[in-house]
Formats: structure tokens, sequence, C-alpha cells
């Protein structure tokens, strides 16, 4: 047991990218604080199995240049990215067309909100054809092109608040009204969205849609060098020696302490619950878990070089929806330091329920997507994760309480948008709570080692 009357400022209860970006930003306003963490490793659903010299990430979301917070995010600074090619590529009808790479000097003039904006990209002037042989393209020729750039760039200047301001629907029946094109939605939003919210259906809020758009289209997308872990890895790096405590599972929690499994009780001046929704409420029973989008990632490799696959770096989208696969990439073109040298990584999402023999389903459809054989890849893993991310139908709270009660508090994606720039935001939010709260300048413990937890019995 600890003998003080409270032994640290804050406890933090998992080492998420949530908990460990609410950390730094604690300890650097001066509270003492301990990030436990019940899993032997940092990164909670952000996490890379180490495979033969390959690094394969459990689920993968995609990050983009663009979010705020992972700029503003203390402690990784230079966190190496890898960026897709700009745009996306979209298959259909047997072919692939580069989409979505935002056209220079967009302006906010005009723009009525992301979804509201796109309803011209795919439109031509009455009377006009499409080209001989782009007829079966997903975004139609260089007319739906510029207007795609053009909407894209206007879209990545609008307002957030302007955003939040808008009428919320489902994503689908929001781009039906707003009167976008059915080929549009099916051969460039749907497939986009599905990627960036891990929702093919489209039954997310308009508003977080019109988000994840935004952010497509002010940025790059992207993934963390040598895998999802990183970013993780390097917050806990940067914080104070002794700060993250793996291995320690929380039984219980008040505003005054938390108790472990088996490593006594900590007693503290605050608590923030920074584990998944679920977690969060077991621990906190009348906490809303919200309902999960399911995904699985299945990654293959082969000796074929990276430089044979026409796709490069981009991410590649099926328009079509002819199989279990969402997007893919050639990741070891992305991200060399994925995969040993002269191997080549293919990273394919499935989402929603995966079909019965989903390695089989997954390379047929494949060989299609990539017109290659896929009959001498090697599988290298199969990851599901049926709860990987926070569905967010509408209505959907997009600044969801982080205070609970005074010396209480929650963060992670499930109280923002099920995204790594939401997960950070919040944490963002929590912190400055707990922050006002405790008056962090008067703190006794500001220059007090960080704590040492009892050895399990």
């Amino acid at each position: 047991m600890f003998e003080p009357a409270y032994q640290v400022d804050v406890v933090v209860v998992g080492a998420g990218v949530a908990g460990l970006s609410a950390a730094h930003r604690l300890t650097s306003a001066g509270l003492t604080t301990a990030v436990l963490e019940a899993a032997p490793h940092v990164g909670g659903r952000m996490s890379t199995e180490k495979v033969d010299g390959f690094r394969l990430d459990r689920i993968g979301q995609l990050l983009s240049t663009s979010y705020p917070e992972l700029r503003l995010t203390p402690g990784p600074g230079a966190l190496a990215v890898r960026r897709f090619a700009p745009g996306v590529l979209l298959h259909r009808d047997g072919r692939a067309q580069r989409a979505g790479a935002p056209a220079a000097g967009g302006s906010a003039r005009g723009a009525r909100g992301a979804l509201h904006v796109v309803r011209a990209l795919a439109a031509t002037p009455r009377g006009t054809q499409p080209p001989p042989g782009r007829a079966g393209a997903p975004v139609g020729g260089a007319v739906d092109q510029a207007r795609l750039g053009a909407a894209l760039g206007r879209i990545a200047a609008t307002p957030v608040e302007r955003i939040l301001a808008r009428p919320e629907l489902p994503a689908a029946l929001a781009l039906a009204r707003r009167g976008v094109p059915a080929r549009t939605i099916e051969g460039f939003l749907r497939p986009l969205l599905a990627a960036l919210l891990c929702d093919p259906e489209l039954t997310t809020s308009s508003r977080c849609a019109d988000l994840a758009l935004r952010a497509f289209a002010g940025g790059r997308l992207c993934v963390p060098e040598g895998g999802a872990e990183a970013l993780p890895e390097s917050l806990a790096r940067a914080l104070p020696p002794g700060t993250v405590h793996t291995g320690v599972r929380v039984t219980s929690v008040s505003t005054t302490a938390v108790t472990t499994a088996d490593h006594g009780e900590l007693r503290c001046r605050a608590v923030l619950l920074a584990t998944d929704a679920r977690a969060a409420a077991e621990l906190l029973p009348g906490l809303r878990v919200p309902d999960f989008h399911p995904v699985t990632v299945v990654h293959h490799t082969t000796d074929d070089p990276g430089t044979a696959f026409a796709t490069g770096t981009s991410l590649l989208l099926d328009a079509d929806r002819g199989g279990p696969v969402a997007h893919t990439a050639v990741l070891s073109n992305v991200d060399p330091s994925r995969a040993p040298a002269g191997r080549t990584l293919i990273s394919s999402t499935v989402l929603g329920t995966p079909p019965e023999g989903v390695d089989t389903a997954v390379r047929i459809h494949l060989a299609r997507l990539y017109g290659t054989s896929t009959r001498r890849w090697e599988t290298l893993a199969v990851h599901h994760t049926p709860e990987a991310v926070p569905v967010m139908r509408p209505p959907h709270d997009l600044r969801r309480p982080v205070r609970l009660l005074a010396g209480l508090y929650v963060c992670g994606d499930h109280r923002d948008s099920s995204t790594v720039q939401g997960a950070l935001h919040s944490a963002h939010r929590a912190a400055a709570a707990i922050l006002s709260d405790l008056c962090a300048a008067a703190s006794p413990h500001r220059a007090d080692p960080a704590p040492t937890l009892p050895r399990a019995a």
C-alpha cells in the first residue's frame, strides 16, 4: 500500500494514444501522473505485430497529415509518417482511376459544407458526352475530375464550425438529399468514406462524414513509419521515466483512488479513464457503450518486387464492391520499413463481418484488383477486431462530456469522433478539464518523482 495521503496528482487508466497524450499535457503542466495499462505494452488498438521481419498493423486506421491534434500532440515531435500518393485509386469495371488529389487554390468562398459542395463533382454540362472509353470510370472524365479537385479545395477550407452547425442525417441520406449524383456517391464518396470511417453503408452522421472529407481534402493520407504502434510508443518514450506502468490491471476507480488486481491501491487527486468504451463502462457502470464497426486486416507477402505493382504508393479502393476488400495497398511501397529486404507486403482491409474462408475470398478479390495471380502469395496474418471502431450514427455528440465528476474524467475516441484525431482531441479536452479543476500551478507534487508501484503479490 502507499503511505502518503495521495501518491500522485492524476492516475490515467489506459495507455492508448488518448491516455498517453493526456499524460503529456498533465506532466508538462506540473502534475505528477501515473499511467496504468493492463496489457504488456502501450498502444491499445494501435498495435503492430512482428512476424519474420514484417510489421503488421492489427487495425491500421488511416491518418491524415491535416489532423490538427496530430500536429499539436506533445511528445512525438518529428513523428515520421509515410504518405500515400495524392488522392486515391478507384477500381471499377476492370480499370483504375486516380481521383481526389486536391486542386491548388481552393477557397471557402461559397462553400456550404463538405457534402453539400461535393454535389457538383460528377456533373457535366447538358448534352456533353463522356470521352470514349471513360463511361465506366468511377468519377467520369476530365471535366468531372477538374470539378472534383476544385470542390475538394473548397472542402478543405470550410470552417469546422460551419460543418458542425449543419443538419445531421445518416451520410448516405444526406448525400442523396443534397443532390449528389449517384455515380459520384457510388464511384467515389462511398468507397472513400468507407475507408476513412470503416462504415461501408454510410450510416455515420453526416457531420462526421463532412469532417472526414475535410481532413482528406486538406492533407494526405498517411501511416506512421514502422507501424501503428510508433505513435503511442513515441508518446510513451517522451514521458518522464517511470510514468507508464504496463501489466497493471485496474479493478475499480473513484475520484481519489484506483484499486488494482495485483498492485494494491494508488491514491490520487483525480482519475482519468482512457480505455476503450467497453472497458470504461466496466469500471463505471452506466457509461454509454456504442455499437462498433468490425474490421479485419489481411496481410500477404510475395517475392514479386513492389515495383511490379502498378498501384505504386496509392491506396486502392474498390468502387465496384465486388468482393470483401474495401481498400488495399502495397504497404511496403508506402513504408519500406514494414517488410524485410526483398519482400513485398500487401495489406487489405475487410469491413463488417468477414465471409467464411476470408483469406480465400480476399485472394480472389485481390487478383482482380491488382490484375495478377495471388495463388503463390503467402498469408502472414489475418487480424479480426470485432470492436474496432465506435459507430457514429446520428445524432452523434462530437463533444461528449469528459468530466463526469470533479476528480473523475474520461477520454477516448468514443467521446469524440472515432478517429485518431478524435481520440487525441478528447484527451486534450480531458487534460484541460483536469488542469482547470486541480489548479496545476498550486500542485504540491510538482517536483516529486514518478511513483513506484508495489510488486505484484
